[in-house]
């Protein structure tokens, strides 16, 4: 796929703001045709630019999650060390989210459990077995206070 143009960046904006909101909606917005806004959304998906769609779940009215930030520190920052890393996290759908990051440590990942119990089970089996970690450093959140929304939510 070409590079992304201008209505392209806006689509993914509307769609990031309501996944949920119709072609025809969109495409007005955007100033397309609704089967070029649709032509424009498959080209994307087929080159991964958009992975999938998800809901946003409020936890105070579903399942408890508690979300818990982790910093991970690896041995070697060296190409094979990193990528070897980032394999193994992708194995494990209990890491919501994987960043790889600049400052004190090289990694940012993001896992929900209901309990410290299922954390230490996480803790035990999968992050201390990912290859080439030195250390772990993990924070519970309180509560979340951001988190993107649609614009109903707003």
């Amino acid at each position: 796929m070409a590079a992304l143009d201008a209505i392209d960046r806006n689509i993914l904006r509307l769609l990031r703001l309501d996944a949920r909101v119709s072609n025809a909606s969109l495409a007005s917005e955007v100033g397309l045709s609704p089967s070029a806004c649709l032509r424009r959304i498959k080209l994307m998906e087929q080159a991964g630019v958009i992975r999938g769609y998800t809901a946003l779940v409020d936890t105070s009215q579903a399942e408890a999650a508690i979300a818990v930030i982790i910093n991970i520190t690896l041995e070697r920052q060296t190409e094979d060390h990193l990528d070897r890393f980032e394999a193994a996290v992708r194995k494990h759908p209990e890491i919501r989210e994987c960043f790889l990051m600049t400052g004190g440590s090289d990694y940012l990942l993001r896992v929900e459990v209901a309990t410290a119990g299922d954390f230490e089970r996480i803790h035990k089996e999968i992050l201390s077995a990912l290859p080439g970690v030195l250390r772990i450093h993990s924070s519970f959140s309180i509560r979340n206070v951001l988190a993107t929304r649609p614009k109903s939510m707003r």
